[in-house]
């Protein structure tokens, strides 16, 4: 829905609990027979994914968990892996991770690698958006109450986990960048900015559920997609949206138009992707040659 109005997380009529965390289960039950679909490229850094080799028949149920947060789980090969989105803060050293299969709760860990990543100086005209009126403040922490909601969906569709490309453009800002705008350090950037002009097209890199559109005071006109499982993709910055909330569509499906709304220095796509909640390195779902 758009923003402002209120959007309840969704109640399922079956659910099991995961150490505090509620696991539908009919997505236990049919995570057995799911498809299969490749994986993430591994890369347990923050900001990365770790793709974590689960113990277990194939044919039997499975659950992992990162903290508070559920993780998805794919079948490739024939064993299961748990693909797990690490935070940008998390520091280097091993993070637990837990594993529920057979009624038998067990944990494994996942050791983070160091990363730096380099700093990005821009300048933006409007000063408000890099220090933002009181009024500003108020509106972008009700937005962040919304975005934080659709980053934490967790939904028991198959999630696609080999994307193409949003847009056909330059790949101009790399995920992971230590920005300072107009001099000022601000977060560092959570996605992937690919060059393109006013008005070209924006497509789903895989099939996906439309959780949300609205135009947000630093993303503008934004739309974000649930590919199942915890992995949330957002689309930022557009001129024009073509899809509303609850639209189901299909890799290559038009979502809307590049644009320069919100905090932009010109014409560009941010494509965010999100796993169990936080931002991680779309290029890591990207096939490679």
């Amino acid at each position: 829905m758009a923003n402002g109005k209120k959007n309840p997380a969704r109640v399922w009529d079956g659910a099991c609990k995961l150490s505090g965390h509620h696991i539908p289960v009919a997505l236990l039950a049919a995570l057995a027979s799911m498809p299969i679909h490749a994986a993430p490229r591994d890369l347990p850094v923050p900001g990365g994914v770790a793709v974590v080799p689960l113990e277990a028949p194939a044919h039997q149920a499975i659950a992992a968990r990162l903290g508070d947060a559920p993780v998805a789980v794919v079948k490739e090969g024939g064993r299961w892996l748990a693909l797990v989105g690490i935070p940008l803060e998390t520091p280097p050293g091993p993070l637990p991770l837990t594993v529920e299969t057979g009624g038998t709760t067990r944990f494994t860990t996942i050791e983070v690698r160091a990363k730096d990543y380099p700093v990005q100086r821009l300048t933006v005209r409007n000063q408000r958006h890099v220090t933002p009126l009181e009024e500003d403040l108020r509106r972008i922490a009700q937005e962040k109450q919304l975005t934080d909601q659709f980053k934490r969906q967790f939904s028991p569709a198959w999630p696609e986990t080999t994307f193409t490309l949003p847009a056909e453009g330059h790949l101009s800002s790399r995920f992971g960048l230590r920005r300072i705008f107009n001099g000022e350090p601000r977060n560092p950037h959570a996605g992937l900015d690919i060059a393109v002009g006013t008005g070209a097209p924006i497509r789903a890199p895989a099939p996906g559920k439309v959780l949300d559109t609205g135009n947000y005071f630093f993303n503008g006109n934004t739309v974000f997609l649930d590919h199942g499982q915890g992995l949330i993709t957002a689309y930022m910055h557009l001129s024009r949206i073509d899809v509303k909330a609850g639209d189901s569509v299909p890799r290559g499906a038009q979502l809307g138009a590049a644009g320069a709304t919100g905090r932009v220095t010109g014409p560009h796509l941010h494509w965010a992707v999100f796993l169990n909640g936080t931002a991680v390195e779309p290029e890591l779902f990207l096939k490679t040659p």
